[in-house]
Formats: C-alpha cells, sequence, structure tokens
C-alpha cells in the first residue's frame, strides 16, 4: 500500500474526474493519525503536508498536488501549513458507515 502523489496534475483530469465539486475539507497545523477506510483521492488546495504511513517513510505534498491513499491505510499526518483541500472517498454513505461501524467495533 503505496500514497501516490501528481505533482501538477493536468487541468483535463480534475476536470474529468470532476474534483471542483468535490467536497473540501479543511485542517489547521497539527499532528494526528488517521486510518482511510476507504480509498481516498484528495486535491490539494493550499497548504503542505508529510503523512507517514505505519512502517513506511514518510510522504510530502503540498499545494497542487493530486494525492492517493489506499483503504486501509494507517498513517500519521504532520499539517506544517494550514490545509484546504477537495476529496473523493471510494463508494457510497452506505459502504463508508458500513466499513466504519465495522473498524469500531474492533476495538
Amino acid at each position: 500500500m503505496q500514497i501516490q502523489v501528481e505533482h501538477q496534475p493536468a487541468e483535463a483530469k480534475l476536470n474529468a474526474l470532476g474534483v471542483s465539486k468535490w467536497p473540501t475539507w479543511q485542517k489547521e497545523v497539527s499532528v494526528f493519525d488517521w486510518v482511510f477506510h476507504e480509498e481516498e483521492q484528495a486535491y490539494i488546495l493550499e497548504g503542505e503536508c508529510v503523512v507517514t504511513p505505519t512502517g513506511s517513510q514518510p510522504v510530502t505534498f503540498g499545494k497542487g498536488d493530486f494525492v492517493v491513499f489506499p483503504a486501509g491505510l494507517t498513517v500519521s499526518w504532520e499539517v506544517k501549513q494550514p490545509l484546504h483541500k477537495h476529496y473523493h472517498l471510494d463508494g457510497n454513505l452506505i459502504t463508508q458507515s458500513w466499513k466504519r461501524i465495522k473498524a469500531a467495533l474492533k476495538r
């Protein structure tokens, strides 16, 4: 499982994916752990981050990058500059909710 970073993707790709219609998320400078229950695609509007997958090397990305986080990935985030991103989660609301419920029950 690897994080994929595409620096400055073509506008045609972003338009074909409908990135401008995806919801956005913001996060202040911070450090926190996270689990990606489903694949997430993100387009970074602002910010700079270092994400370190458990047992792997850190990955750095920032403004203008298109990032894909694989499902099942556990990471530690370091938001170095305030983050603002468009994001898209794999699946629909029902499957996303089910994955989170299952994960919570395993704890």
